[in-house]
């Protein structure tokens, strides 16, 4: 008899928007392969119905919900959890605490849940004060009522352990390894700065922006990402860009393809992110071999560790590590070779998604035999 997963929280599958739907994009097909019955919950106009790497095993389930800033989330993560009560799957996989508040029900109805937990949502500068409040209830929800948490960095881990006394498992995100790509028209090889961000300060984006003004007069700067809401920092990459023939804004990019390659070839890359725990785009970035230049947080410290030069969240900062890196060929070439061979040993996605078919097959037969919780914890190499 087939076991059956429901997916909550993301933007559904297959969808290109972010971490948990990139997540997604690999573990569904994954369980599906391995005998599991695959429910997606997703959001309309948010996934390609069309794509050719989809794996028609997998369920996508569209459910209403409010388009905004501010309740998307909890919206489609309320109508997502009452169509999953109906539905009564063996696990849920639930991604992001703010569906805190729906893991009461679920488990009155007997759904154990393993959720991600994500990043430490209420220190985001991008939300207001209601907002991080309602983040840290969900979180608070999340420990009491969530089965099993799984923590994408260690770093993460030890925060809820020691705020929330809450243990779990660390599954990080994985990176694909690809083929020889083209360089994108009309960069060069390691000639280009290329940054892929969505548009909220923790990320560094403001500061990014002033040091590329800089950078622009040397080296074509590139960056890829958006607000995805419209805002003050979309209209100031769209001006830069009108500004500076050496300054490219791509928007989101949704090709995987377009975006291995403008890692592969870029002669650094910087990644902003402060908040959050293993960052999808870095580690997808260290596999395609971008030579990366970080800001200096224990987050990224941990992912990449000798792989990278690390940097202060100034512009200053940024410009001189940045342009050490573009003016020595031998330096990027170490630190892309470092960075892609971290990416191989550390965060392949057949471990990722062998770590939550494992957390997830545990919680089904702890629900069926209750008995001392036991899962095969990711490992990383040493």
């Amino acid at each position: 008899m087939k076991r059956s997963v429901a997916i909550i929280g993301t933007r559904g599958y297959p969808s290109y928007y972010g971490g948990f739907e990139t997540a997604v994009r690999r573990l569904a097909p994954y369980l599906a392969e391995r005998g599991w019955d695959v429910t997606v919950y997703g959001r309309k106009n948010a996934t390609k119905v069309n794509d050719s790497t989809r794996d028609p095993r997998v369920k996508s389930v569209v459910m209403p919900g409010v388009e905004s800033k501010s309740l998307s989330t909890l919206s489609y993560g309320l109508t997502s959890s009452l169509h999953a009560l109906v539905k009564k799957p063996d696990v849920a996989l639930v991604m992001n605490t703010a569906n805190g508040y729906f893991l009461p029900m679920l488990k009155m109805r007997r759904i154990p849940t393993l959720v991600n937990v994500d990043g430490i949502e209420w220190e985001r500068a991008k939300w207001g004060r209601l907002a991080k409040k309602a983040f840290h209830l969900g979180a608070v929800m999340t420990a009491r009522f969530g089965t099993r948490m799984v923590y994408d960095a260690d770093a993460i881990g030890d925060y809820w352990r020691s705020e929330f006394k809450v243990d779990g498992e660390f599954i990080p995100y994985g990176g694909d390894v690809p083929e020889e790509l083209p360089v994108e028209e009309p960069f060069t090889h390691r000639g280009y700065i290329l940054a892929v961000a969505r548009f909220v300060p923790e990320n560094t984006i403001p500061e990014f922006m002033d040091a590329a003004e800089t950078l622009a007069e040397s080296w074509p700067v590139v960056l890829v990402g958006s607000s995805g809401y419209g805002g003050e920092l979309d209209e100031r990459a769209a001006d830069l860009s009108a500004r500076s023939a050496s300054f490219h804004w791509l928007g989101h990019v949704s090709d995987d393809r377009k975006l291995h390659s403008l890692w592969q070839h870029a002669g650094a890359y910087f990644h902003g992110h402060s908040v959050g725990g293993t960052n999808p785009a870095l580690v997808q970035a260290m596999a395609c071999g971008s030579p990366v230049v970080a800001r200096d947080t224990v987050y990224n410290r941990e992912v990449l560790g000798s792989g990278a030069e690390f940097v202060e969240a100034t512009p200053a900062s940024i410009i001189a590590g940045l342009s050490a890196v573009m003016n020595d060929a031998e330096k990027q070439q170490e630190l892309s070779e470092l960075a892609q061979k971290r990416a191989i040993s550390d965060y392949s996605w057949e471990g990722v998604c062998a770590a939550y078919e494992a957390a997830l097959t545990a919680l089904v037969k702890r629900a069926d035999t209750p008995a001392k919780f036991s899962v095969r914890r990711f490992q990383r190499a040493k």
